[in-house]
């Protein structure tokens, strides 16, 4: 196994074992609290900002 095929199978190594801890460390997503994917990017209106601002 060369050097570059050595890494990269210890990063894909270290990716998937860091999803199982995080998988299994995490609470469990309560799904009736999360905004639908439709949604993202609604909310309070951006203050601040040139587009914001009244004409």
């Amino acid at each position: 196994m060369t050097h570059t095929n050595t890494l990269r199978a210890v990063f894909w190594a270290v990716l998937v074992i860091f999803l199982v801890w995080d998988f299994h460390t995490s609470p469990p997503v309560d799904l009736r609290f999360e905004a639908p994917l439709i949604a993202a990017g609604s909310g309070v209106a951006v203050q601040g900002g040139h587009c914001s601002m009244p004409d």
